[in-house]
């Protein structure tokens, strides 16, 4: 992860702060995301499977994120857009589920067993960050989820796309949505650094997953 340095919340709105961020360091913003290796090339089919199984390993479970910061925030401007949320991400977890049993066994890699403990690792770091005790760190997670799942879901729409399996449109809160509930929940410049936090840790996860998936691809080479 890099580009952004940790920030104070003292320039400009939460909402200026996170999008900033997800613009960023978000999955858009990954090579590996838009590359052909991934979407269209040779091994693309392959490729968006091993994804797909490892999305749902990260975020295919259920408490995820999003379930575990609705039940810790106490701020009444963001329980609206946390049930939309929580309903829409559910709908998120079962295009996941759909597609890993469409494409099949996970892609025949060289250190397996390493790359699943990877995965898990981040799970469970996922797990504690939308736990914190800390006033806003869970919500800024589950902002920022929210924010970088659009680039999140058309990798999942191109591996639905290309195996012919039809899944439901997405129905998470829209970036503006989003923005506006950051702004809403930022009553004090503590709570907007924790928010700030929480949406670095889960766009670092989220980094690292992906540095993992094109890391297993050129380990795959040409078998």
């Amino acid at each position: 992860m890099a580009s952004i340095a940790p920030v104070s919340g003292s320039h400009g709105s939460a909402a200026d702060l996170l999008a900033r961020l997800a613009d960023a360091d978000g999955s858009a913003a990954h090579r590996y995301v838009a590359s052909a290796d991934l979407l269209s090339g040779r091994f693309a089919t392959r490729n968006l499977a091993d994804a797909i199984h490892y999305l749902c390993t990260l975020h295919g479970r259920h408490p995820g994120v999003l379930d575990h910061a609705a039940g810790r925030s106490a701020h009444d401007g963001a329980r609206g857009w946390l049930i939309k949320a929580v309903d829409g991400f559910a709908g998120e977890r079962a295009a996941l589920a759909k597609l890993v049993v469409a494409v099949g066994p996970l892609p025949s890699t060289p250190g397996q067993a390493e790359s699943e403990s990877a995965v898990n690792g981040q799970r469970h770091a996922l797990d504690m960050l939308a736990q914190s005790d800390r006033d806003g760190c869970a919500l800024g997670a589950a902002l920022t989820l929210v924010l970088d799942w659009k680039a999140v879901r058309g990798v999942i729409d191109t591996i639905a796309n290309r195996l012919g399996v039809e899944i439901a449109a997405c129905t998470l809160p829209t970036r503006g949505e989003t923005l506006a509930v950051a702004d809403a929940v930022a009553i004090s410049a503590g709570v907007e650094r924790a928010m700030a936090f929480g949406a670095q840790q889960i766009l670092g996860q989220h980094r690292g997953l992906w540095d993992l998936l094109d890391a297993r691809q050129i380990a795959r080479g040409e078998y």
